[in-house]
């Protein structure tokens, strides 16, 4: 009907490729390789005895337990603060993740979903296990694919500015592609007339409220938890609360677990009973951004106005993005 007419165009739009983390980066203190995700790299994260499939803070999954699909998932956005929310639950002893994006409702469908099982590591009666796949959120097919597997599975998306994200965006493709044109010329279809190009994926990702009616054809609301990327830096234990909240978890992930790094800006993880230095997220994240045109930001600002405002009706929720721009 017209709902898929609206939406569909925007998400048919081939994606650029997704942000890809290997097995080797379930330890926060090596810098995520942000290539392709191997079949092979994705068996090591689900076999026992890898890092990739570590949780509750082992760097070891035991040789006990079963590997089961995941009853959760971190399902976007990419640049959103997904890499930083995964490794924080993972912190918690009931929660086992797959350190590697497995792609496997975008790129990977057609191996079955015994080989996704496998990818997964190995839990015990009353451990959640999770996976995150940023690209999940703007993938056409995602939302029905999942709910074919299971209907009840829960969903939890980290959002953050759509400027801020687009900017973030584009600054790790230049930082592996430094001969990319200007942010500016990729931001509009015609700079004189200030429209702006929806179909630049580092633009389309941000209109959230489109994507979201896709995952709302098949996922009640009450499946589906929003993160604010931003309070996920300037207050992490308050937004860790929710999220432990959502998943039936007991809050064991609390203000104890984070130290903030004055240097790179952010929050860092740290086991409460352990005195080893707390592990930060790597060189790839935090990178400083490129200076853009105040007035590109500007036009920007105004095209997602619309968008956030249905975004924060539909979800109930004011991200309060367009007062932390009055702010500035």
């Amino acid at each position: 009907g017209s709902r898929e007419g609206a939406a569909g165009a925007w998400l048919r739009t081939p994606l650029a490729p997704g942000e890809v983390i290997t097995a080797q980066s379930g330890a926060f203190e090596r810098d995520p390789q942000e290539s392709s995700t191997t079949d092979e790299e994705l068996s090591r994260a689900g076999s026992p005895g890898s890092r990739g499939g570590g949780g509750g803070g082992s760097t070891t999954t035991p040789d006990y337990g079963e590997k089961r699909l995941p009853q959760a998932l971190i399902i976007g956005v990419k640049k959103g603060g997904t890499r930083a929310l995964l490794e924080a639950i993972r912190a918690h002893p009931d929660v086992r993740a797959v350190g590697t994006e497995p792609h496997f409702f975008d790129r990977n469908y057609e191996k079955g979903l015994e080989w996704y099982r496998n990818v997964m590591p190995k839990t015990l009666e009353g451990q959640i296990t999770m996976e995150k796949t940023p690209s999940y959120f703007v993938t056409n097919e995602a939302p029905r694919r999942i709910h074919s597997m299971a209907k009840d599975t829960k969903l939890i998306v980290v959002v953050r500015n759509p400027v801020t994200r687009a900017i973030s965006d584009y600054t790790q493709t230049l930082s592996k592609k430094p001969e990319i044109p200007t942010f500016e010329v990729l931001a509009f279809k015609n700079r004189t007339l200030g429209l702006i190009d929806a179909s630049w994926s580092a633009i389309r990702i941000g209109i959230y409220a489109l994507h979201l009616e896709n995952w709302l054809q098949y996922f009640p609301l009450s499946q589906i938890l929003f993160v604010s990327g931003e309070r996920l830096i300037t207050d992490p234990a308050g937004e860790m609360a929710k999220v432990q909240d959502f998943l039936g978890l007991k809050r064991i992930v609390t203000e104890k677990h984070f130290y903030f790094n004055k240097t790179k800006g952010f929050p860092c993880l740290k086991k409460p009973e352990d005195s080893s230095a707390p592990r930060c997220l790597g060189k790839s994240k935090g990178r400083t951004h490129p200076k853009i045109d105040p007035d590109v930001i500007h036009r920007l600002r105004k095209f997602y106005r619309p968008f956030n405002v249905m975004f924060y009706q539909m979800t109930g929720q004011d991200f309060q993005w367009e007062q932390e721009e009055s702010d500035k």
